[in-house]
Formats: structure tokens, C-alpha cells, sequence
């Protein structure tokens, strides 16, 4: 059983940086898709970025630039660093993992597994 551990997560000034690291246990990140959802107050799971079998990485066009995808293979690990946060990247942050296509990739429906969540905050 595929488990994923989200961290990282804080309140931060706008402007300012935050990296997210999911770990997961039972599952080689380099054989698996990972994505970041993220979860605001009110709206719907929306996503964030995604990385195919640690290779092919997909982000969000309201991220881009400012958030990159990273895996630490040694420590099973994949990173999201992201930079010039804003308060509208405020929200709940989750970690999934999939046995997804590149086609499938940006879309929750194919995640089978999710972690936790961690939350970030941005204040003005």
C-alpha cells in the first residue's frame, strides 16, 4: 500500500518562498506520477503541478514561473518549490500519486492515493 507524506507547509509574507516535499513509502517516485493540488478557502481542489515517473513535469499556468518540480531519488522524495508566493496561492496543499498518463496527469480523477494535506498560508 502506496503512502504519501506531505510537509513544509507555513505562513509566509507575499513574496516570499516555501518548499513542499511529498515522501512516499511503498512506491519508487521515479515509477509513479505525483501531483500538487492545493485547496482554498471556498473554492474547489485545483492543480498545481505534477511529475511523471520523475521526468515529465506538468504546472499550472496561475504557477508558472514561480513553481518548480524537483525529486530527490535517494529519499523517495519529490519538491515543490515555490517562489514569489502571492495570498491567492493560500490554501490546503495535497500530495497525490497515480499510475497516470501524461494526458491524465493535470486531472484528480486518476489519483489513487492522497496525502494528508499541509497548509499554506500567504498574508500581504
Amino acid at each position: 500500500q502506496v503512502q504519501l507524506a506531505e510537509s513544509g507547509g507555513g505562513l509566509v509574507q507575499a513574496g516570499g518562498s516555501l518548499r513542499l516535499s511529498c515522501t512516499a513509502v511503498g512506491r519508487t517516485v521515479s515509477t509513479y506520477t505525483l501531483g500538487w493540488f492545493r485547496q482554498a478557502p471556498g473554492k474547489e481542489r485545483e492543480f498545481v503541478a505534477a511529475i511523471l515517473r520523475g521526468t515529465t513535469t506538468r504546472v499550472a499556468n496561475s504557477v508558472k514561473g514561480r513553481f518548480t518540480l524537483s525529486k530527490d531519488t535517494a529519499k523517495n522524495t519529490v519538491y515543490l518549490q515555490m517562489n514569489s508566493l502571492q495570498p491567492d496561492d493560500t490554501g490546503v496543499y495535497y500530495c497525490a500519486g497515480g499510475n497516470l498518463i501524461l494526458s491524465e496527469m493535470m486531472q484528480q480523477r486518476g489519483y489513487t492515493t492522497w496525502g494528508q494535506g499541509t497548509q499554506v498560508t500567504v498574508s500581504t
